[in-house]
């Protein structure tokens, strides 16, 4: 049986630390044409075959409301870095597909945010960053 206490500390811990990794990473946007929450779109869509998703699948991956991410799309589509139209297999549905300009501008920003997670994260060994990712995927499973 999970020790109670421990299971809190843990979940205390972990907490935490994404708590001051997203803060330390999040200076990663200052200065930039995306913000976090559009480069996080990007990051679905440009995943996607022919960088395309499907909206439900974009609003899954995100931490906001799905009227949250329905608004932030129109406005990417306002400034020309994605595209929208109905979803030919959901009538209820639309995709999401990265326009060139932002495919280009996802791909500038995973560079340098890719970098400064892998510094961030340099702490840990391969080892172990390995069982974190394991760890964490254990804990997301249904």
């Amino acid at each position: 049986m999970t020790d109670r206490r421990l299971a809190v500390q843990a979940w205390e811990s972990l907490f935490r630390a994404q708590h001051e990794v997203f803060e330390d990473i999040r200076s990663d946007f200052e200065s930039t044409d995306l913000t976090q929450a559009e480069y996080d779109v990007l990051l679905t869509v440009t995943r996607g075959s022919g960088n395309t998703a499907r909206l439900r699948d974009v609003t899954a991956n995100m931490l906001i409301s799905q009227p949250s991410v329905s608004r932030l799309v129109e406005r990417m589509v306002a400034r020309g870095l994605l595209t929208k139209c109905p979803d030919p297999e959901d009538g209820r549905g639309s995709l999401v597909r990265a326009t060139e300009e932002g495919a280009v501008m996802f791909r500038r920003m995973a560079a340098a945010h890719g970098s400064s997670i892998a510094e961030r994260m340099a702490r840990l060994d391969n080892e172990e960053l390995a069982l974190l990712r394991d760890l964490t995927s254990k804990l997301r499973a249904r």
